[in-house]
């Protein structure tokens, strides 16, 4: 299996074996950006189950969008063209992300109408696991990425 594939199995091993969306999508690229594992976890820890468990942007996404900041990204406050960037291949990624899944939104993702909005995660079990679209979603957002890397438009190590 190649790097990239190992990469895109590792984002989905990451979420079974407990952690939120972004921070299986980010985590499983962190090496790449001279990030460890355990800072990747961290700094995406928030945007889990639609930022917050608010069922909001999809975790999933999220982390992708994060992977771009660490693409392109303006470390100068007056770099327009740095800004405009980043925000272009946000907007080109959210615009595939939805294209493949139908959404960024996580509640609808989910098919959730009223989404109950609580701090406290749900228990992962086998059942858990069976009736989330949530490790897809990983996998596709951990592929765009690797399109993204693959077309030689960012970091390829």
């Amino acid at each position: 299996m190649e790097e990239n594939e190992k990469r895109i199995e590792k984002a989905v091993v990451l979420f079974k074996s407990g952690f939120n969306c972004a921070q299986s999508v980010v985590a499983a690229f962190a090496d790449q950006y001279g990030f460890t594992e355990e800072q990747a976890l961290h700094m995406s820890a928030s945007f889990g189950a639609g930022i917050g468990r608010m069922r909001m942007t999809c975790g999933a996404a999220c982390g992708l969008f994060m992977l771009a900041g660490l693409e392109k990204c303006a470390v100068e406050g007056k770099d327009r063209e740095s800004k405009a960037a980043n925000y272009a291949l946000v907007q080109q990624l959210a615009a595939e992300f939805k294209k493949r899944n139908g959404s960024l939104i996580c509640a609808e993702l989910l098919g959730l109408k009223n989404p109950e909005i609580s701090s406290m995660p749900e228990e992962r079990t086998a059942q858990y696991y069976a009736k989330r679209p949530c490790p897809r979603m990983i996998e596709e957002a951990a592929r765009i990425w690797v399109e993204h890397l693959e077309k030689g438009e960012g970091v390829s190590k």
